[in-house]
């Protein structure tokens, strides 16, 4: 599987520019045809947490099926990143994905919200992990600041996945938490990582992109520097399979300790 991972910038508070850039940078990533073009977090409105209201989607509309669109018309499948979305009154923070046909097979809701920025006095926790196939390989999502939270990654392990997506806005100076975190998932759930994170300055926070491919040792595939830009890497998922019969965490587990 070949993925291309699309690390841009996100303009505060400003749907219908961030849109533009999406559909230019989605349209350079399809040249090299890759099977899943991944986004980052929140691209459509950026963390403008105070005006969501007025900005977010409407049940993923226009941003999310928006790429839908895409999805069809380059047949390629789309993991959105996610978006600001407003469903029966509630804020969300939402990951849409959208197989080569442009059919929607799966949405995901944020579970876990950044008490530090108040994302909780803001948007509507989800509560539902969700899995779904893209061409014949079961993936999960995690959204940002849920990579520190290995209770849903083993979850989604134990679940079947051999793919885990993560987009996210993850700022300086915790740098050293994404690497690390983003390998400890892979390690210990013997599963392909490949996260997106945003590039650019919001409000003097700085993102510091780094995108980031892991195998399921712990190898990075590929990393991404601090500027926009498309990463690809091709993964081979008989490493899964591999690394699992040699070193069978999942059989060894004791789950009577911990429940």
């Amino acid at each position: 599987m070949k993925l291309a991972l699309v690390q841009t910038d996100i303009v505060l508070g400003n749907p219908e520019k961030n849109q533009e850039n999406i559909i230019k940078q989605v349209k350079k990533a399809a040249v090299n045809k890759p099977d899943v073009i991944v986004l980052p977090e929140m691209w459509n409105t950026g963390l403008a947490l105070e005006e969501l209201e007025s900005l977010a989607d409407r049940f993923g509309k226009p941003s999310a099926s928006m790429l839908g669109e895409l999805a069809a018309k380059y047949s390629v499948n789309i993991v959105a990143g996610s978006v600001a979305d407003l469903r029966e009154g509630r804020l969300y923070n939402t990951c849409y994905v959208y197989d080569r046909n442009g059919k929607e097979v799966a949405r995901y809701d944020k579970g876990h919200l950044f008490g530090l920025m108040k994302e909780d006095k803001c948007l509507h926790k989800g509560s539902e992990r969700v899995t779904f196939i893209l061409d014949g390989v079961k993936c999960g999502v995690m959204i940002c600041y849920e990579l520190r939270f290995p209770e849903l990654a083993r979850a989604l392990a134990l679940d079947g996945i051999e793919l885990l997506f993560v987009p996210a806005q993850w700022p300086h100076p915790r740098l050293q938490h994404w690497q690390t975190l983003l390998r400890a998932r892979a390690i210990e759930n013997q599963f392909f990582v490949a996260a997106v994170n945003r590039a650019g300055v919001e409000k003097q926070v700085e993102f510091f992109g780094h995108s980031t491919v892991v195998g399921p040792e712990g190898n990075i595939l590929i990393e991404g520097d601090e500027q926009e830009g498309t990463l690809c890497a091709e993964i081979d998922f008989s490493l899964v399979k591999r690394t699992r019969r040699y070193m069978n965490c999942f059989a060894d587990r004791n789950p009577q300790m911990y429940g």
